[in-house]
């Protein structure tokens, strides 16, 4: 049995599972915020993570020695042979330097791997997902960020300094939009659900059906990419606009993917899930191929992901598994 847990920028997930990808149980909770205090936040969040993984087997009925490993999926940046966070952007309160793998080794009493989350992710896709049975794929995460993954010639490719994959910080405008990582006209800073989240605070019309989803009572529109999807199916002309805006600068750094790895598959996971086949799948691939070569357009293959609503649980459970096989 493996532990696998998931720190995201908005929630942390847990999942019990099999080496075969099965979940057993799981449990989902708000990321704590800036609000636990500076100092501590890290550890307090991790501490929860700790309790409440021994209690999700309690209720399991998994006896807490059956668990053999856990893999923990984190954003970067990381030190993974060190086993601290770096100085990660997109997580709410301080987690630099925070010794993540020395904190949950002591507390959960087991071999503990850390992996950035897009290369988990990754990982999840090519064992469980849609790239099962590829050698060479990309994945793309756009949640709180965006995060790429490349397992090539059927391993996890790293790169200088485990930086290989981050595509969300490609250029994709040289002199655009400011980033979360101190850069300007990052990927990230378009297709983001971050900055995504800060456009539309400033751009969404009151009048638009996007708006109106996020209405609450009393309160002003908080409007996030979900409502866009929502908006967008219904034909909201707002909310069509900005997936049109949206697809096209993610098809500029798939174009880029393409002439650099040439990967047999590129899958989309978050957003582009969610938003599916006609809102976004299909409108990026026609992006795309009118971008690149002919023979490239004929070979790699543009997917959603294939974990689904899974893939944070199952993104900790493949790192485990890339520890055990390491």
């Amino acid at each position: 049995m493996l532990l696998g847990i998931d720190v995201g920028g908005t929630k942390i997930a847990l999942a019990l599972g099999e080496e075969s990808g099965a979940i057993r149980a799981r449990d989902r909770w708000p990321t704590p915020g800036a609000e636990a205090g500076a100092e501590n936040a890290a550890q307090r969040a991790l501490a929860e993570v700790a309790q409440r993984a021994r209690a999700l087997a309690e209720e399991a009925g998994v006896a807490w020695r059956e668990v053999s490993a856990v893999g923990v999926s984190l954003p970067g940046p990381l030190d993974r042979g060190a086993g601290v966070l770096l100085d990660p952007p997109n997580l709410p309160g301080d987690w630099r330097g925070a010794p993540v793998q020395a904190w949950l080794s002591e507390s959960l009493q087991k071999p503990v791997a850390l992996e950035n989350d897009a290369n988990a992710a990754a990982l999840a896709e090519w064992r469980f997902g849609a790239g099962r049975g590829c050698g060479d794929l990309v994945y793309l995460t756009m949640s709180t960020g965006v995060g790429g993954g490349l397992v090539l010639g059927g391993k996890l490719h790293r790169g200088v300094l485990e930086s290989a994959g981050e595509i969300g910080h490609a250029p994709v405008e040289w002199q655009g939009e400011a980033c979360a990582c101190g850069q300007r006209g990052c990927l990230e800073a378009y297709v983001g659900g971050a900055a995504w989240t800060r456009r539309l605070a400033q751009r969404t019309p009151p009048e638009s059906l996007a708006a109106q989803l996020a209405s609450a009572p009393g309160a002003p529109p908080k409007v996030r990419p979900e409502h866009i999807v929502a908006a967008a199916k219904q034909g909201d002309d707002f909310a069509l606009s900005e997936m049109a805006r949206y697809n096209d600068y993610l098809a500029r750094g798939i174009a880029v993917l393409a002439y650099a790895l040439a990967p047999e598959m590129v899958i989309l996971g978050t957003i582009p899930s969610a938003a599916g086949a006609a809102l976004c799948l299909n409108p990026v691939r026609e992006l795309v191929r009118a971008r690149i070569w002919p023979f490239l357009a004929e070979k790699m293959r543009i997917e959603l992901s294939g974990c689904g609503k899974d893939l944070p649980e199952l993104a900790g459970i493949a790192a485990a598994l890339q520890a055990a096989d390491s």
